[in-house]
């Protein structure tokens, strides 16, 4: 293991200025498509901008969870590359930003309930404006404000610790994380024990508001359909996206911080299993789901998955399952799979292909119905690379305004005494029935 020194100034590489200028012109080229297509085709331009809200709000909450439950395990196995998933949490601000925009100015052009009446009488109250909006700002920003407590506290420890580096912009903010910073192990283990806290508050609110949240922002495209098991569909397909993206991001960090010495062989087999996993979870939720509105044989369920399964949605639907569940699911069950980088990341990148394809078949087929020709194209695709520049400019900025790795867990002399709790006062350990 490197000196503390010397995995600060790795910590501390700037991210080349390539990335970066690729990640803004990304954002301008698909900021001006959305905007044309405003113009164009309203519904559609929107409709393109919630589905990769979708997408891109979903595994950025689900990556800052995923650190969370590090925590909450004391995992030791992930020091070394657990920053690179805590940087997720930099886009959930602007992805606040972005539904604020979805559930006022694109509401009329997004959601049926807008213009149609719903159903039955429950789901007029449940789908009223006036309760649905605040409702969902709501969740919302308490899974943001948790994220941004929990990372907070965690680079706070590290910041306090190594010398002043990094962003200009986020100058204030390191100066504040110094700011009281006392002795390094009763800050660990005071921050630790903090984190505790906030992290099962965050794997609750994850689980529990993100389905509230699925229900009403996709799954109710859909007026006639409902399914219970639909929050933990979407929400665990969001963190099989941020295994894989936190696998392919692990890979190129290695390389951009020269950590081959830091990030090992053992860190990929370790990701290679998750991903793996939760493959062949991600499968079972899926085939579950439909097997049981299969036997139930009830319209207002096997409607959502008949319309998927014929023209012309049904080469889109199933080209999602192949790259989701087929090729990563076979093509990861052997240990040499996972730690060869090229396979892993190919098996990765179909992975987080297959989710995106994923994502529009839940909105679009719901909004378009029966049509002759999926609407898949500039608009999709452009609104893609604006989400996909603007969620790389807020986490390089994250990346480059703080240490890119834990430094004080991973040098400090006192970091295992975390795996056992102690009396924040005494700093004794805890009794084991406490």
């Amino acid at each position: 293991m490197p000196s503390r020194a010397e995995l600060a100034a790795m910590a501390a590489r700037p991210t080349p200025p390539v990335v970066r200028k690729a990640a803004m012109g990304a954002a301008v080229i698909g900021g001006v498509v959305f905007i044309a297509y405003l113009f164009i085709d309203p519904d559609r331009a929107w409709r393109a901008f919630h589905f990769n809200w979708l997408f891109f709000a979903f595994i950025s909450s689900a990556g800052a969870t995923l650190a969370a439950v590090q925590r909450i395990t004391t995992a030791r196995w992930s020091r070394s590359v657990v920053r690179i998933v805590e940087g997720y949490v930099a886009f959930l601000p602007v992805a606040f930003v972005f539904l604020v925009l979805i559930l006022t100015a694109g509401r009329s052009h997004i959601f049926p309930w807008t213009h149609i009446a719903p159903p039955v009488a429950e789901k007029r109250l449940y789908l009223a404006p006036g309760f649905l909006i605040p409702r969902d700002l709501i969740l919302f920003a308490v899974i943001t404000g948790l994220a941004l407590w929990f990372v907070y506290l965690s680079v706070r420890l590290d910041v306090g610790v190594v010398a002043e580096s990094g962003s200009e912009w986020a100058r204030g903010i390191r100066a504040r994380m110094r700011a009281g910073f006392g002795d390094e192990r009763r800050e660990l283990h005071t921050t630790h024990s903090r984190q505790g806290v906030i992290a099962v508050f965050m794997v609750l609110t994850y689980g529990f508001f993100w389905s509230i949240l699925s229900f009403d922002l996709s799954m109710t495209l859909d007026m006639h359909f409902q399914s219970t098991l639909y929050g933990w569909w979407t929400f665990m397909t969001a963190w099989l996206g941020s295994l894989t993206s936190f696998a392919l991001l692990t890979m190129w960090w290695r390389k951009t911080l020269h950590a081959e010495s830091v990030i090992e062989e053992r860190h990929f087999h370790d990701l290679g299993k998750l991903c793996f996993a939760f493959t062949a979870f991600w499968g079972y939720l899926t085939f579950g789901q439909y097997l049981v509105m299969w036997y139930g044989n009830m319209g207002e369920e096997t409607h959502w998955f008949r319309l998927r399964f014929i023209h012309p949605w049904q080469p889109i639907a199933t080209t999602a399952v192949v790259l989701i569940w087929v090729l990563p699911f076979f093509g990861l069950l052997s240990r040499a799979a996972k730690v060869y980088l090229p396979t892993f990341a190919l098996f990765a990148t179909s992975s987080l292909i297959g989710i995106w394809l994923q994502r529009y078949t839940e909105v679009y087929p719901s909004l378009y119905g029966r049509v002759a020709r999926a609407p898949l194209g500039v608009p999709e695709f452009g609104v893609l690379l604006l989400y996909l520049g603007t969620w790389g400019m807020c986490y390089l900025g994250f990346m480059d305004a703080f240490p890119k790795m834990r430094i004080l867990l991973q040098t400090s002399p006192f970091r295992d005494e975390v795996q056992v709790p102690v009396d924040p006062k005494t700093m004794e350990p805890l009794p084991a029935t406490e």
